[in-house]
């Protein structure tokens, strides 16, 4: 590792994930997103062994409508000595934690909260795109202002113009796609806090369901969901002596790349390359010195399922354009070479802009996940595609 890698990230092996929390993942979930967000955050604490007196950090994302203070009023946090928000939805997910550990590292707080909490699905629902958004003049509109006249206007539609060239490059099907899905579905069917806890689907079940935009079936998108998930970071000295064992943050990242837009990169030379996740997987092996040959499971963001063998060939598990013989030879299943989304992801699971699949590392970490990867030291978690994003390597404390 260069000098500069080290002074940058100081946080890297001395900070860690110390508790999990969340609310149950549902379609209604009949109360506030701020009730969401102090029940994730206080369950979150009673599992790490903390109380709200012992916070003094908070991250969330920028789309959350929960300020900080309110959920630390509302939960009897006193002083705040750190508090940052993440842009970008999803491609958040990893970078609070990430902005919590750089904290922590740096003495500006001792135990930070991260959190995401909403009603997707019976409140606003994003997967209905921008139809809506009032014509300001202002630099994001502009950027809308040369697809959305085409109809593009959905992140739906925005994906499949980047899967249509990949089948197109590389010789990938639907059905690998579909392997994506059937795998993700697999891993819920055996969780019973997953939304789809024993609806298992076959590729044929990914075929005939319903186009939404081709190529992308209705089992290839992400579910809009309910809830609210926290995760509470502190240093790995504090957390050795608190109620779980830790998580140890090895590596995070942030990676926007050139010619970046929101999910809509298409005037790059490459459409079929995440140039974004290519920079969170640099900084991810430098940082912790490990390879993809070291991790021994992923949980990858799961919007649309092309995007997951996007971020294989990114991260190196595999190639670029062998992502469909990877996918087709069972090895995002349990026994495969890397085990992928074993809470059912968020096309199984549940939809909490990625902060659940955080979890679910955490969980492996810990050996407690209910589909569990045997031998785990080491676990990789990405945040949302398309759009500038994170990662984090997660390790066992040894």
């Amino acid at each position: 590792m260069s000098a500069r890698s080290a002074r940058r990230h100081t946080f890297a092996g001395t900070t860690a994930i110390a508790g999990i929390g969340a609310t149950e993942f549902s379609k209604d979930s009949g109360r506030s997103e701020l009730r969401l967000a102090t029940e994730a955050v206080a369950a979150a604490l009673d599992d790490a062994g903390l109380t709200a007196a012992d916070v003094d950090g908070m991250v969330t994302f920028s789309a959350d409508t929960n300020p900080e203070i309110e959920v630390a009023r509302t939960l009897g946090i006193g002083d705040l000595t750190f508090f940052s928000r993440i842009h970008y939805g999803g491609g958040a997910a990893c970078a609070t934690v990430h902005q919590a550990a750089m904290a922590v590292a740096t003495g500006v707080a001792d135990v930070v909260v991260c959190y995401r909490a909403f009603n997707e699905r019976s409140g606003h629902r994003f997967g209905t795109g921008v139809q809506g958004r009032p014509p300001v003049p202002n630099a994001e509109n502009a950027s809308f202002a040369w697809y959305a006249p085409e109809g593009l206007l959905t992140p739906a539609s925005w994906v499949a113009m980047f899967a249509q060239r990949y089948l197109h490059a590389t010789g990938a099907t639907s059905e690998d796609f579909g392997r994506v899905a059937v795998a993700d579905r697999a891993h819920a069917a055996t969780n019973p806090r997953a939304w789809f806890y024993e609806k298992p689907i076959t590729l044929e079940d990914h075929q005939a369901s319903r186009w939404i935009v081709e190529p992308l079936h209705l089992l290839d998108c992400c579910q809009e969901s309910d809830g609210g998930q926290a995760l509470i970071v502190t240093s790995l000295e504090r957390a050795r002596d608190l109620a779980q064992a830790p998580a140890v943050i090895n590596a995070a990242a942030q990676g926007a790349g050139a010619q970046q837009d929101m999910m809509t990169s298409y005037y790059r030379d490459d459409m079929t390359h995440l140039p974004e996740m290519g920079v969170v997987a640099r900084q991810l092996w430098e940082t912790s010195g490990l390879a993809p040959a070291d991790i021994q499971g992923a949980i990858l963001y799961d919007h649309f399922t092309p995007f997951v063998l996007y971020q294989l060939e990114e991260l190196g598990f595999c190639q670029w354009g062998e992502a469909k013989e990877f996918v087709r030879d069972g090895n995002l299943l349990m026994g495969g070479l890397l085990p992928t989304n074993t809470h059912g992801g968020q096309l199984g699971e549940a939809y909490i802009h990625g902060t659940n699949g955080i979890a679910e590392g955490v969980r492996q970490v810990r050996t407690t996940a209910v589909n569990q990867i045997s031998g785990l030291e080491h676990i990789v978690v990405t945040a949302g595609t398309g759009v500038p994003t994170s990662g984090l390597i997660l390790g066992v404390d040894r």
